[in-house]
């Protein structure tokens, strides 16, 4: 037999020859094999020895007990079922595209990162693709991403921070946003450009949610005492109090409203752990269906980013 010829294999080798190849590997014999794919037993030997001869190698070993691959063979199975799965993506999302794309996609995001992007974005997503039935699941940022690895939501979008396990996930830009120092109109930090969270320290801090640690953390690095004089669960409840007079807060830039300026003020911070990457991760090791993928080239083709609000005020 002739060496491997790759174009040549490609233009002279058809589907269904590969199908009924497989077909009598998984058989164990030619005659099953034909009886399966509905051609005469002798047309079936044929196309088979046409495949071998076109390969230029022995694909199939042949006993008293049927047909067995050979290692060449072998590998040619692998990638034979390689390709008819593929191609079996394909003819789900090409029957979306003629019959309405269908079917469910999980959501697993954060409080401050579904109120200001994700929420629009799926409502105009859910009136595009109406068959698709959309399940959000608000999830502390820390544990966004183990739900997308142990197959609890589809697509997982989370502020990326040090110390996230993101083992055999997808991981994707989404939006830039940054962290920003909330204090009274009055507080004497409200006409500073720019502090640092050194400058906070001697502050009453509200601390919202999960920050409390990750301030911990920032205030133990400086050789500083933290003083929390409010813990709450939302950002909402930690502006509000901020709005009041009792201390001040740290939040996503993207939360504040344009109308919280007339009793608060927002000051950029100078260090870098203020920028904040909000990521798209999917699992890497899991074929995504025609939803998923419609609904991730939706949040990936966006407008360009919007002013900083901070800026803007200022």
């Amino acid at each position: 037999m002739n060496s491997f010829n790759r174009l040549h294999f490609i233009r002279q080798v058809d589907l269904f020859t590969l199908r009924l190849f497989l077909s009598a590997v998984e058989e164990r014999q030619i005659g099953l094999a034909a009886i399966r794919e509905n051609i005469a037993a002798s047309a079936a030997t044929k196309r088979i020895q046409d495949l071998e001869e076109i390969a230029g190698i022995k694909l199939l070993e042949r006993g008293p007990k049927g047909v067995v691959p050979s290692p060449a063979g072998q590998v040619l199975v692998d990638y034979i079922r390689t390709v008819f799965s593929k191609f079996d993506d394909m003819r789900a999302e090409m029957t979306a595209f003629s019959e309405g794309v269908r079917g469910t996609v999980t959501i697993a995001s954060a409080r401050s990162i579904i109120a200001p992007f994700l929420a629009r974005e799926l409502g105009e997503f859910a009136r595009e693709f109406p068959l698709v039935d959309l399940i959000v699941n608000e999830v502390e940022n820390s544990e966004i991403p183990k739900a997308v690895a142990q197959g609890e939501a589809d697509i997982g979008v989370f502020a990326a921070a040090p110390g996230l396990d993101l083992d055999g996930l997808a991981v994707v830009p989404y939006r830039k946003d940054r962290m920003v120092a909330v204090v009274p109109g009055g507080h004497h930090l409200a006409q500073r450009k720019s502090i640092s969270f050194e400058d906070l320290l001697p502050e009453n801090i509200i601390v919202a949610g999960a920050m409390l640690s990750a301030f911990r953390e920032a205030a133990k690095r400086l050789g500083r005492e933290l003083n929390i004089k409010y813990s709450v669960q939302s950002a909402g409840v930690a502006m509000s109090l901020a709005q009041a007079g009792l201390g001040v807060t740290v939040q996503p830039e993207c939360l504040l409203d344009i109308k919280l300026f007339s009793e608060v003020a927002a000051v950029n911070f100078t260090e870098p752990w203020a920028n904040r990457s909000i990521d798209i991760a999917t699992a890497g090791s899991r074929s995504l269906g025609p939803a998923v993928r419609m609904l991730l080239k939706q949040l990936l083709d966006r407008p360009p980013e919007t002013p900083s609000i901070v800026s803007i005020i200022r």
